[in-house]
């Protein structure tokens, strides 16, 4: 099930609110874990089956964690983690990798590992490291151990979160699960926020994402300079209101059942580095990583060379946590080599330009990096960077370019504006009561709006749905 859909909005939303805040608040928990089941199932059916078995998996790995460290008996605790960390991995690595890495096997005439055709359960790379990182915090002492298994469940199956994020850590959750508030103005904080993120994605990602798809099957014979650069900005538009916009209503629905999950996205696109591009975009996952893999390893308390070695091993991770293709896995290097570059040197004669070319620096190889990413097949990859760094017998722009430009001109300015805190900051800048009733009005102008988009579309996709 899709947030973006009247189904979600107008039946299961509204059922589900309806029953969490009429039953008492013993019960609100079961509620939760009954409706996220169900709207897993809606559209994974059996593979449900694999969730709650990584739920019960870790649940129990919990316990075992919390009473060796109990015991003193830290090397059992230890391996009790291990355990975990490697049922999670080999879930995901079957699940999401088998199929990638027998075809490239086979490619290469090594034919001993078949393919399966194994199906990709919706958001198992997210919900296998929310998982894996609640025995390792129970072993680290940040978190106790939940002893109710409806709780912990509900933490795994959270709906709002459950099928693309953000992350959410038990350690950063746990309490809440056991006891939280709710009120009517962190419920309408949840819904404006749902609605802001509703209106990111239907009104901006849906339509911007079709003039990348009309870049993207266009043969590179086709392409021009200016259309090349165009399609793979409307891309990174796409992706980012489509991804920040699931986010913003992750947060918002959170806050109607009485969460509060931290932000994922903070205006990327206004970054003046790579690496402050990286502490803006899908901050989630860059915590994940860094708390869970980069330290582990020893983070930056080591030699130069170790050091190097270690963001190797974390941006090949997260390349290849986008997805099971090659692509992401270069996507993922591309980056840990800019940032090398920057942290070694660069950035300190950055500092000292304008910030204007800070800002076009940043962002000319952030979208250089959405082409890697968003095209899995390497023939068309390379002949679309080609065209776009004017390679070869291609024209500058054409008659298509100009069509396209003029088209989608206005969302395109609405995007660039969007991807910035002006608009918040005009909020902000109204007194409160204006803005009371402005956003009420607007809240209810985009449910109208965004419906009737829904309703008439057929083109609703959740990019980060795949990984």
């Amino acid at each position: 099930m899709v947030f973006s859909t009247p189904t979600f909005l107008f039946y299961f939303l509204v059922i589900t609110l309806l029953v969490y805040y009429v039953v008492p608040r013993k019960l609100r928990n079961g509620v939760i874990l009954l409706s996220s089941l169900f709207f897993y199932f809606w559209g994974e059916q059996l593979y449900v089956a694999i969730m709650l078995l990584s739920t019960a998996i870790d649940y129990t790995h919990g316990l075992l964690v919390e009473k060796f460290l109990a015991k003193g008996e830290r090397r059992h605790a230890q391996m009790a983690v291990a355990s975990s960390i490697v049922f999670n991995l080999a879930l995901l690595l079957f699940f999401k990798y088998w199929d990638f890495l027998a075809g490239s096997l086979q490619a290469i005439g090594l034919t001993f590992v078949p393919v399966l055709g194994v199906h990709l359960p919706i958001g198992i790379s997210f919900y296998t490291f929310q998982t894996m990182s609640y025995t390792i915090d129970v072993y680290r002492g940040d978190a106790r151990a939940q002893r109710n298994i409806i709780n912990f469940s509900t933490f795994v199956t959270l709906f709002p979160q459950l099928i693309a994020g953000p992350i959410i850590k038990y350690k950063d959750l746990g309490d809440q699960i056991d006891q939280r508030t709710t009120s009517v103005e962190k419920f309408a904080s949840g819904v404006q926020m749902f609605m802001i993120g509703m209106g990111k994605k239907v009104l901006i990602a849906n339509n911007v994402g079709m003039l990348w798809d009309s870049y993207k099957v266009m043969a590179v014979g086709e392409l021009t300079v200016a259309g090349a650069w165009l399609g793979v900005l409307a891309f990174a538009f796409q992706l980012y209101f489509d991804f920040s916009g699931y986010s913003d209503m992750a947060v918002g629905l959170g806050r109607m059942l009485g969460f509060e999950f931290l932000p994922n996205f903070n205006y990327p696109y206004i970054s003046r580095s790579i690496t402050e591009f990286w502490r803006r975009w899908h901050i989630s996952l860059s915590t994940w990583f860094k708390e869970y893999l980069y330290i582990p390893l020893g983070g930056n308390r080591c030699s130069k060379g170790r050091q190097i070695f270690n963001l190797l091993v974390v941006w090949a991770a997260t390349g290849i946590w986008h997805g099971a293709s090659w692509n992401f896995l270069i996507w993922g290097l591309y980056f840990w080599a800019i940032l090398m570059v920057e942290k070694l040197w660069l950035l300190k004669w950055l500092e000292r330009l304008p910030r204007v070319f800070q800002h076009v620096y940043a962002l000319f190889l952030i979208l250089v990096s959405w082409g890697i990413f968003a095209i899995e097949d390497f023939g068309q990859l390379g002949g679309y960077l080609k065209v776009m760094f004017g390679l070869g017998d291609v024209p500058l722009a054409d008659a298509t370019f100009g069509y396209y430009l003029t088209s989608y001109l206005p969302v395109l300015c609405v995007a660039a504006i969007a991807s910035t805190p002006t608009g918040v900051a005009l909020y902000r800048s109204v007194p409160r009561k204006v803005a009371n009733g402005v956003g009420a009005v607007l809240i209810l102008a985009g449910l109208v709006i965004c419906t009737a988009y829904l309703v008439d579309g057929t083109y609703n996709p959740f990019l980060y749905f795949r990984f």
